[in-house]
């Protein structure tokens, strides 16, 4: 059974709890204690700055988007989150649970990250405050007992798929990532493509040069999202590979934890749902376009990265929110640059210029002699008289103050002296 179960890891950075932890999901629904309140970080963080959504939310904040999380669940209490979450479903224990709680907050941040609500006295927000968030639980843990990435059924992810697509979402996150091509998730991607969503994948993190595949970021139609960090430069462990379309922020990235408060998060698990959310401000402003359509818009806009246009460590580029609703695209081939031919040289204008620069150098030089002769002069209108004076004998110069030069150091010539005037 285990084989079957070989594996899509959900990954992302555990920290120890600093509130006492709240209310509990459903009996039973987690296999360990579920991860405690946090506290709330109140300021700006770095990729929200970065991504400048104030200046994209005029053209579109989201409304009438659904976007399906399929991961962790989504505590759909979160102050930051509440009014917006769908109940969902539980795929990953036999029953009929929603999927609206979340035992590890994996599945809370990415949320949050897409869509979470503007907060009195709080930096962060989602990328698409208007959006409805669809939880499809999968797994509820990101770790097993010996530290290692808890492996996913791949049957339960297909299922997710399918039941994201059937309930209307027209984006769908996918926020794990894995090194198996599994037909059944192959199909349920598929099938997610012909009900016309638009399916965004992490990457993953392991940072193997391209040398391993990744999946689901890998299939037709789905956007791989790699990870940067505040210099917009690749994270470490962003993997490389053909199946990156776009990077996003993803190192230490701020984002919603369950039941409250925020915590810092590193992985392109959280690259991905900046994606998502600027994929649903796109699908808000332009209704009639296709998923392939929003995914082609998404790559066209993108800023330029570090690695170049479409490498494997980039792809694309930067994904741009304010480009991506506001810019105007065509599908025209750009047009031919028009031919030159060059002139023949007029040979009597060359012949002219070259007679007058000619003529101006010996001017300069008459010139230069002149005033050299007038300086001359003068220096012996006053030297002769004085050494008349002195009978033609030598003149000694006062001695030099006995006082030490300034050295000043090589890598830092412009240094003020100490106690003297600026130079």
């Amino acid at each position: 059974m285990r084989g079957v179960l070989a594996a899509l890891v959900v990954v992302a950075t555990l920290c120890l709890p600093v509130v006492p932890a709240a209310a509990a999901p459903p009996e039973g629904a987690c296999r360990g204690d579920p991860e405690s309140a946090r506290d709330v970080v109140t300021q700006l963080p770095w990729a929200q700055q970065l991504l400048d959504l104030d200046r994209t939310w005029p053209h579109s904040t989201g409304a009438g988007v659904t976007v399906a999380v399929v991961d962790s669940g989504v505590d759909a209490d979160h102050p930051q989150l509440r009014g917006k979450v769908l109940p969902g479903a539980d795929f990953f224990l036999v029953g009929d649970l929603p999927g609206n709680f979340d035992c590890v907050s994996h599945g809370t941040a990415v949320a949050s990250i897409i869509a979470a609500s503007a907060q009195q006295g709080v930096g962060f927000r989602g990328v698409a405050p208007d959006a409805r968030i669809l939880p499809v639980r999968i797994t509820d843990r990101e770790l097993n007992d010996t530290g290692n990435a808890t492996p996913i059924n791949p049957g339960i992810v297909a299922d997710g798929i399918r039941y994201a697509a059937d309930s209307g979402a027209s984006v769908i996150n996918l926020s794990l990532s894995g090194y198996g091509d599994f037909p059944a998730i192959r199909d349920a991607v598929a099938y997610a493509r012909s009900k016309d969503a638009l399916l965004v994948a992490a990457v993953g993190n392991r940072d193997d040069q391209g040398a391993v595949p990744s999946f689901p970021a890998s299939y037709d139609g789905v956007l791989g999202v790699g990870s940067v960090d505040i210099d917009g430069l690749r994270a470490q462990g962003s993997q490389v590979g053909p199946y990156v379309d776009l990077v996003a922020p993803g190192q230490d990235v701020l984002a919603a934890s369950r039941v409250a408060g925020h915590h810092y998060w590193a992985g392109t698990s959280f690259a991905a749902p900046f994606v998502s959310g600027i994929a649903a401000l796109v699908r808000a402003a332009y209704p009639r376009l296709s998923a392939p359509e929003v995914a082609a818009r998404l790559i066209a806009t993108a800023d330029p990265a570090p690695g170049g246009r479409n490498s494997l460590e980039y792809g694309a580029g930067l994904v741009d929110p304010y480009r991506a609703v506001t810019e105007r695209l065509t599908d025209r081939e750009p047009l031919a640059e028009p031919g030159v031919s060059p002139k023949p040289p007029d040979t009597s204008a060359l012949r002219e210029s070259a007679w007058w620069a000619d003529m101006g150098a010996g001017a300069k030089i008459g010139a230069g002699m002149v005033v050299v002769a007038i300086v001359g002069a003068a220096i012996l209108a006053v030297a002769l008289p004085r050494a008349r004076r002195r009978r033609w004998a030598a003149a000694r110069r006062p001695a030099l103050p006995d006082t030490p030069g300034r050295v000043e150091t090589p890598d830092q010539v412009f240094l003020f002296p100490t106690g003297g005037r600026t130079p």
